[in-house]
Protein backbone atom coordinates (compact mmCIF):
# COMPACT_ATOMS: atom_id res chain seq x y z
CA UNK A 1 0.00 0.00 0.00
CA UNK A 2 1.27 3.49 -0.89
CA UNK A 3 1.92 5.29 2.40
CA UNK A 4 3.46 8.56 1.22
CA UNK A 5 0.56 10.60 -0.11
CA UNK A 6 0.30 13.97 1.60
CA UNK A 7 3.87 14.33 2.79
CA UNK A 8 2.72 14.21 6.42
CA UNK A 9 3.89 10.75 7.37
CA UNK A 10 1.86 10.11 10.50
CA UNK A 11 -1.38 11.16 8.78
CA UNK A 12 -0.65 9.00 5.76
CA UNK A 13 0.09 5.99 7.96
CA UNK A 14 -3.01 6.52 10.09
CA UNK A 15 -5.16 6.71 6.96
CA UNK A 16 -3.53 3.51 5.69
CA UNK A 17 -4.55 1.78 8.92
CA UNK A 18 -8.15 2.99 8.55
CA UNK A 19 -8.25 1.88 4.92
CA UNK A 20 -6.98 -1.56 5.93
CA UNK A 21 -10.02 -2.23 8.13
CA UNK A 22 -12.68 -3.92 6.00
CA UNK A 23 -16.32 -4.63 6.99
CA UNK A 24 -15.19 -7.77 8.82
CA UNK A 25 -12.63 -5.84 10.85
CA UNK A 26 -8.94 -6.65 11.05
CA UNK A 27 -6.62 -8.07 13.65
CA UNK A 28 -3.16 -6.63 14.22
CA UNK A 29 -1.50 -9.14 11.93
CA UNK A 30 -3.86 -8.22 9.09
CA UNK A 31 -3.18 -4.51 9.63
CA UNK A 32 0.54 -5.19 9.35
CA UNK A 33 0.09 -7.29 6.22
CA UNK A 34 -2.22 -4.81 4.49
CA UNK A 35 -0.28 -1.64 5.31
CA UNK A 36 3.33 -2.82 5.32
CA UNK A 37 3.84 -1.05 8.64
CA UNK A 38 5.81 -2.61 11.46
CA UNK A 39 3.79 -4.40 14.11
CA UNK A 40 4.65 -1.78 16.72
CA UNK A 41 3.69 1.15 14.48
CA UNK A 42 0.43 -0.45 13.35
CA UNK A 43 -0.54 -1.17 16.94
CA UNK A 44 0.36 2.34 18.11
CA UNK A 45 -1.66 4.01 15.36
CA UNK A 46 -4.64 1.68 15.70
CA UNK A 47 -4.73 2.26 19.46
CA UNK A 48 -4.60 6.03 18.96
CA UNK A 49 -7.41 5.87 16.40
CA UNK A 50 -9.41 3.83 18.90
CA UNK A 51 -9.00 6.57 21.52
CA UNK A 52 -10.45 9.08 19.06
CA UNK A 53 -13.41 6.83 18.19
CA UNK A 54 -12.26 6.23 14.62
CA UNK A 55 -11.64 2.57 15.41
CA UNK A 56 -13.16 0.29 18.02
CA UNK A 57 -12.51 -3.20 19.34
CA UNK A 58 -14.95 -6.02 18.70
CA UNK A 59 -15.70 -8.71 21.27
CA UNK A 60 -13.00 -10.93 19.77
CA UNK A 61 -10.39 -8.17 19.88
CA UNK A 62 -10.41 -7.21 16.21
CA UNK A 63 -10.24 -3.60 15.09
CA UNK A 64 -13.42 -2.29 13.42
CA UNK A 65 -14.41 1.14 12.15
CA UNK A 66 -15.60 3.35 15.00
CA UNK A 67 -18.78 5.28 15.62
CA UNK A 68 -17.04 8.65 15.18
CA UNK A 69 -16.72 7.85 11.49
CA UNK A 70 -20.51 7.51 11.24
CA UNK A 71 -20.95 11.00 12.65
CA UNK A 72 -18.27 12.47 10.43
CA UNK A 73 -19.59 10.62 7.41
CA UNK A 74 -23.13 11.85 8.00
CA UNK A 75 -21.90 15.43 8.29
CA UNK A 76 -19.88 15.09 5.10
CA UNK A 77 -22.78 13.50 3.23
CA UNK A 78 -25.11 16.30 4.31
CA UNK A 79 -22.81 18.78 2.58
CA UNK A 80 -23.39 17.30 -0.89
CA UNK A 81 -25.93 19.39 -2.86
CA UNK A 82 -26.66 16.35 -5.01
CA UNK A 83 -27.96 14.52 -1.94
CA UNK A 84 -30.64 17.16 -1.33
CA UNK A 85 -31.66 17.20 -4.97
CA UNK A 86 -31.92 13.41 -5.01
CA UNK A 87 -34.17 12.92 -1.99
CA UNK A 88 -37.56 13.30 -3.74
CA UNK A 89 -36.57 10.73 -6.38
CA UNK A 90 -35.13 8.40 -3.75
CA UNK A 91 -38.30 8.68 -1.67
CA UNK A 92 -40.44 7.79 -4.66
CA UNK A 93 -38.10 4.89 -5.52
CA UNK A 94 -38.35 3.55 -1.98
CA UNK A 95 -42.14 3.87 -1.98
CA UNK A 96 -42.54 2.23 -5.40
CA UNK A 97 -40.22 -0.69 -4.68
CA UNK A 98 -40.74 -1.00 -0.93
CA UNK A 99 -36.97 -1.37 -0.54
CA UNK A 100 -34.17 0.79 0.83
CA UNK A 101 -32.80 3.36 -1.60
CA UNK A 102 -29.33 4.89 -1.64
CA UNK A 103 -27.22 7.36 -3.58
CA UNK A 104 -23.48 6.74 -3.89
CA UNK A 105 -20.57 8.78 -5.23
CA UNK A 106 -17.06 7.62 -5.90
CA UNK A 107 -14.21 8.64 -3.63
CA UNK A 108 -10.95 7.26 -4.95
CA UNK A 109 -11.03 3.48 -4.63
CA UNK A 110 -14.21 3.49 -2.52
CA UNK A 111 -17.80 4.64 -2.73
CA UNK A 112 -19.58 6.84 -0.21
CA UNK A 113 -23.30 6.79 0.52
CA UNK A 114 -24.44 10.42 0.51
CA UNK A 115 -28.17 9.77 0.89
CA UNK A 116 -30.10 6.79 2.25
CA UNK A 117 -33.79 6.09 2.80
CA UNK A 118 -34.80 2.90 4.59
CA UNK A 119 -37.42 0.38 3.58
CA UNK A 120 -40.53 0.24 5.78
CA UNK A 121 -40.08 -3.54 6.14
CA UNK A 122 -38.74 -4.90 9.39
CA UNK A 123 -36.25 -7.03 7.44
CA UNK A 124 -34.34 -4.52 5.34
CA UNK A 125 -30.94 -3.35 4.19
CA UNK A 126 -29.52 -0.46 6.19
CA UNK A 127 -26.70 1.62 4.73
CA UNK A 128 -26.10 4.78 6.73
CA UNK A 129 -25.42 8.09 5.02
CA UNK A 130 -21.68 8.56 5.18
CA UNK A 131 -20.91 4.83 4.96
CA UNK A 132 -17.80 3.99 2.96
CA UNK A 133 -18.04 0.76 0.95
CA UNK A 134 -15.77 -1.13 -1.41
CA UNK A 135 -15.90 0.05 -4.99
CA UNK A 136 -15.58 -3.38 -6.57
CA UNK A 137 -18.39 -5.13 -4.70
CA UNK A 138 -22.10 -4.64 -5.20
CA UNK A 139 -24.07 -3.11 -8.04
CA UNK A 140 -23.53 0.47 -6.87
CA UNK A 141 -19.76 0.11 -6.92
CA UNK A 142 -19.79 -1.54 -10.32
CA UNK A 143 -21.89 1.29 -11.77
CA UNK A 144 -19.40 3.85 -10.47
CA UNK A 145 -16.58 2.03 -12.27
CA UNK A 146 -18.46 2.34 -15.55
CA UNK A 147 -20.17 -1.05 -15.74
CA UNK A 148 -23.69 -0.55 -17.08
CA UNK A 149 -25.84 -3.06 -18.98
CA UNK A 150 -27.63 -2.27 -22.21
CA UNK A 151 -30.80 -1.92 -20.13
CA UNK A 152 -29.20 0.90 -18.13
CA UNK A 153 -28.75 -0.84 -14.78
CA UNK A 154 -26.62 -3.41 -12.95
CA UNK A 155 -27.82 -6.08 -10.51
CA UNK A 156 -25.88 -8.01 -7.88
CA UNK A 157 -26.82 -10.86 -5.56
CA UNK A 158 -24.93 -11.66 -2.35
CA UNK A 159 -21.91 -9.84 -3.77
CA UNK A 160 -21.20 -7.26 -1.06
CA UNK A 161 -23.06 -8.97 1.75
CA UNK A 162 -24.57 -12.43 2.12
CA UNK A 163 -28.34 -12.49 1.78
CA UNK A 164 -28.56 -9.07 0.12
CA UNK A 165 -29.42 -8.21 -3.48
CA UNK A 166 -29.29 -4.81 -5.14
CA UNK A 167 -29.95 -3.00 -8.41
CA UNK A 168 -28.19 0.24 -9.35
CA UNK A 169 -28.26 2.74 -12.20
CA UNK A 170 -25.91 5.60 -13.14
CA UNK A 171 -26.58 9.31 -12.80
CA UNK A 172 -24.99 10.99 -15.82
CA UNK A 173 -23.91 14.60 -16.24
CA UNK A 174 -24.25 16.56 -19.47
CA UNK A 175 -20.99 15.15 -20.80
CA UNK A 176 -22.16 11.59 -20.23
CA UNK A 177 -19.88 10.95 -17.26
CA UNK A 178 -21.15 8.85 -14.35
CA UNK A 179 -21.22 11.08 -11.26
CA UNK A 180 -23.34 8.95 -8.94
CA UNK A 181 -25.13 5.64 -8.59
CA UNK A 182 -28.73 5.15 -7.45
CA UNK A 183 -29.46 1.82 -5.74
CA UNK A 184 -32.22 -0.21 -4.20
CA UNK A 185 -31.20 -3.04 -1.93
CA UNK A 186 -32.90 -5.60 0.24
CA UNK A 187 -33.02 -9.25 1.24
CA UNK A 188 -32.79 -11.83 -1.51
CA UNK A 189 -36.06 -13.32 -0.25
CA UNK A 190 -37.90 -10.30 -1.67
CA UNK A 191 -35.63 -9.13 -4.48
CA UNK A 192 -34.97 -12.74 -5.63
CA UNK A 193 -31.83 -13.97 -7.36
CA UNK A 194 -32.74 -12.02 -10.50
CA UNK A 195 -33.76 -8.58 -9.23
CA UNK A 196 -32.92 -6.60 -12.35
CA UNK A 197 -36.07 -7.29 -14.31
CA UNK A 198 -38.37 -6.19 -11.50
CA UNK A 199 -36.41 -3.26 -10.13
CA UNK A 200 -34.08 -2.09 -12.91
CA UNK A 201 -36.54 0.17 -14.78
CA UNK A 202 -37.60 1.99 -11.60
CA UNK A 203 -33.99 2.52 -10.53
CA UNK A 204 -32.99 3.80 -13.97
CA UNK A 205 -35.96 6.18 -13.96
CA UNK A 206 -34.96 7.51 -10.55
CA UNK A 207 -31.41 8.09 -11.76
CA UNK A 208 -32.63 10.05 -14.78
CA UNK A 209 -34.92 12.12 -12.57
CA UNK A 210 -32.06 12.97 -10.22
CA UNK A 211 -29.92 14.11 -13.15
CA UNK A 212 -32.72 16.35 -14.38
CA UNK A 213 -33.79 17.81 -11.05
CA UNK A 214 -30.23 18.49 -9.89
CA UNK A 215 -29.52 20.44 -13.07
CA UNK A 216 -26.54 18.32 -14.10
CA UNK A 217 -28.15 16.71 -17.14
Amino acid sequence: MELSVSGVGVIDKAMAVLAAVDPNGANLGELVERTGLSRATAHRLASALEVHGLLRRTSDGRFALGSRLVTLGSSAAAGWPLADAARPALAELRDVTGESAQLYVRDGDARVCIASLQSPHGLRTIVAAGAVLALGQGSGGRVLTGEVSAEGWVASVAEREAGVASVSAPVFDRAGAVIAAVSVSGPIERLTHEPGGAYGPAVAMAAARIAQESGIA
